[in-house]
């Protein structure tokens, strides 16, 4: 990427701004000059971008004047205020938020999992693929390349940190308050999430599990283009701060040999672990680029069997961002000559 390239990250002092801030300090846009915007209460905060320290600012009429790329990483409703002007000022907009899915135009994009229905001239932003849709499909596109599934379901521990910080404050809240017999926090959850499976939130909370799992899966029916499984995906909260944890069952049509399955996992963004090896767990994961997997048959020495069962674990914020540069990096090839290198 040029030296010269400019960036703002909208929504710098959320959970996945910080995130944002620390992965692209760590990747090829790391010589651009970065530009912090937040709404009100987080002005003047200062954040670090690699050896750099920026004040967070408000944004203005020119706030994206010559800015090469806008990630917004904030609440949706920041997003859908500012996105236009970003687009209108010549950048390109990538969306972590899911605020845009309603605009035309705007696609849904893991260049990790394909490159089919990529961006052109006339695309008016991006929305980065969800980090839980991303982690199926790299195990499913994984699974697939072993032979024939009959089928394919996934079900996604969620945690907290997937909601934000007021989330994680709350989640701590109520830890706290049970070990000590008070009263919990439920303004956010509506419910109790600490030491807490569920599918579902309170009615009177800020988060709508469902919504976000419906999501999840038209996110990845989007990135499957056919070319993936059909995979049976679910959402349920689990009571950590951070990670993913996703239990996956395969059925293939043929019985496949564990040597053969485990060479499949092998691959691009995915670390297998041996059966010798620590399982996957969520801190094992944590600041891991790539997906953590396990893979068992479901019989006891059964081999080949048409059966398999995963376990794989995923630092959300993490894939979340580092899709979003891989998404950058794809609307940087669309850039004028001389201002993306």
């Amino acid at each position: 990427m040029a030296t010269h390239s400019r960036i703002a990250i909208t929504g710098a002092a959320s959970l996945l701004g910080k995130e944002m801030n620390e992965a692209l300090a760590d990747s090829s846009f790391c010589t651009a000059e970065f530009l912090l915007f937040d709404d009100e209460e987080a002005l003047g905060l200062l954040e670090a971008v690699g050896d750099e320290v920026s004040v967070v600012q408000r944004i203005e009429a020119d706030s994206f004047n010559n800015v090469d790329f806008a990630f917004f990483a904030g609440a949706p409703d920041f997003t859908r205020q500012h996105w236009q002007s970003a687009t209108h000022a010549g950048a390109s907009v990538i969306d972590l938020t899911g605020a845009l899915e309603d605009q035309e135009g705007v696609l849904v994009r893991a260049p990790w999992i394909t490159e089919a229905g990529a961006p052109d001239l006339g695309t008016p932003a991006v929305i980065a693929a969800h980090p839980a849709a991303i982690a199926v499909a790299l195990l499913a596109k994984a699974a697939a390349s072993a032979g024939k599934l009959r089928s394919a379901s996934a079900t996604v521990l969620i945690p907290a940190s997937e909601h934000g910080r007021a989330a994680i404050d709350e989640l701590q809240q109520q830890t706290i308050g049970l070990l000590n017999f008070q009263n919990l926090a439920k303004n956010i959850f509506d419910t109790q999430a600490a030491f807490n499976l569920s599918p579902i939130f309170g009615e009177e909370g800020k988060l709508n599990l469902p919504a976000l799992e419906a999501t999840v899966r038209k996110h990845y029916a989007l990135l499957r283009n056919e070319a993936l499984p059909e995979t049976a995906i679910q959402l349920v909260h689990a009571p950590v701060f951070h990670g993913y944890g996703i239990s996956m069952a395969l059925d293939y049509e043929e019985p496949v040999r564990q040597v053969d399955i485990k060479k499949a996992f092998r691959s691009d963004h995915l670390s297998l672990q041996d059966d010798d090896a620590e399982a996957p767990t969520n801190l094992s994961s944590a600041g891991q680029e790539n997906v953590l997997v396990r893979v068992r048959s479901s019989e006891a020495n059964a081999d080949p069997t048409r059966r398999y069962w995963l376990w794989a674990t995923a630092d959300n914020l993490r894939i979340a961002t580092l899709n979003a540069i891989a998404c950058a990096t794809e609307l940087g090839r669309l850039r004028p000559l001389g201002e993306v290198q």
